[in-house]
């Protein structure tokens, strides 16, 4: 590995904790490791620490980031904690700022609210299709021609980092288990508004300001103009990443989860942000996967289960428990299943204290992160706690 000159002050760095579930174990052991994490994450310096929200995956325990919020804050004394993030496709802004305002109530000047789009597809009203004008019958409907397929644009590197080419998430977006989901968590023939519209009542409830289509105002108690250090997440430059530029909020970009984006993300930010209330200037934190091993070769081993675990996502089944590492080396694997989960797996990073941190400064470089946030997996929760405590260490000495 070539040795290059480091940025002169390291950003802060953050966790993002999934809460997985490892093999052999239960979810209960999930949310203890958790609230162990944090208090361990808060003794080395971590300067957030993050839950991210997924559902109906059976190795993922974080299901609700407010509830996780209120356990770690509770063990903790002064690290931030927040959600990385809320859904708001199955979630009102009252109930977020009233959820986030008791939070801030108990725990005050501690609270980040992340706001994500996830399963956020509008229902229509039965009423609103029957008032439509019939379809054209298919004999009589004309034929539009098929777009041409788009070509994928090819790996780069870029300063050091790679931003693959982005994989195809078809079996995903397909998945009847994301149907499933959306059936769950939303009411029969509901709508959701735009998120746009949803990240300007959150605001304005916060703000008290917050007037209905007849003009009336709505008092949120508790919750009214809390200390809520608000964040938009997002996977590239489009809506999230206006509307975080649009209202000078502080923007995430998910190098973790599409890789592919984030310098779009970033990019697009920046270029819609204007200054406000909040900010003077654009705030990036970049979540980052990481595994750090006390060598190399430890690293590998640790890392090993992770591409399974990413392909219990990537292929529309929802994410296993976290394999043991004779269960990740027995796994037999298709060129199918590799394209899947290829550009999550090549940009994890995964070596030693010092192979790791010089990673993670070049990803600093290349996006301009203000801050990280690092996301890692393990099976055995102690192997876990360690690389975040070998990362605090490195990050520590350097430059």
């Amino acid at each position: 590995m070539t040795t290059r000159k480091p940025v002169p002050v390291p950003v802060p760095l953050s966790v993002l904790d999934l809460v997985p579930i490892a093999a052999g174990e239960t979810g209960a052991d999930a949310v203890h490791h958790s609230i162990d994490l944090a208090r361990q994450a808060e003794r080395l310096g971590y300067h957030r620490y993050w839950f991210a929200e997924h559902h109906l995956n059976p190795g993922v325990a974080g299901t609700d980031p407010a509830i996780m919020i209120s356990l770690v804050a509770g063990a903790t004394t002064a690290i931030r904690v927040g959600s990385g993030g809320v859904q708001l496709g199955h979630r009102t802004p009252l109930s977020v700022v009233e959820e986030f305002g008791i939070l801030d109530a108990v725990f005050p000047g501690r609270l980040d609210l992340g706001l994500g789009r996830t399963l956020g597809t509008p229902r229509r009203r039965p009423a609103e299709v029957a008032c439509e004008e019939p379809a054209e019958p298919a004999a009589e409907r004309p034929k539009r021609p098929k777009p041409p397929d788009r070509p994928k644009p090819p790996d780069q590197i870029v300063g050091g980092v790679l931003v693959p080419s982005p994989p195809s998430l078809r079996y995903l977006r397909h998945s009847p288990l994301i149907g499933v989901a959306r059936e769950l968590l939303q009411q029969p023939d509901a709508i959701t508004p735009g998120y746009t519209e949803q990240i300007g009542d959150i605001l304005a409830l916060l703000r008290g300001e917050y007037r209905s289509a007849e003009g009336i105002g709505a008092r949120v108690h508790p919750g009214q103009g809390a200390a809520v250090q608000i964040w938009i997440l997002g996977s590239s430059g489009g809506e999230s990443a206006e509307v975080a530029g649009h209202h000078a909020l502080r923007f995430a970009g998910n190098y973790h989860v599409s890789p592919a984006t984030i310098l779009e993300a970033v990019e697009g930010y920046r270029a819609a942000f204007r200054p406000g209330a909040e900010l003077s200037r654009p705030h990036v934190c970049v979540s980052v996967d990481v595994v750090v091993g006390e060598d190399e070769k430890q690293a590998q081993e640790l890392a090993a289960g992770y591409g399974l675990w990413v392909l219990g996502i990537r292929s529309g089944v929802g994410a296993h428990p976290y394999p043991r590492l004779e269960d990740a080396r027995a796994h037999a694997w298709t060129e199918d299943e590799h394209s899947l989960v290829s550009d999550r797996v090549r940009t994890q990073v995964v070596g030693s204290p010092a192979q790791v941190v010089e990673q993670l400064d070049r990803i600093v470089e290349v996006t301009g992160a203000d801050e990280l946030a690092v996301t890692t997996m393990t099976h055995d929760h102690v192997n876990r706690v360690r690389s975040y405590e070998l990362l605090a260490k490195q990050w520590d000495r350097w430059p």
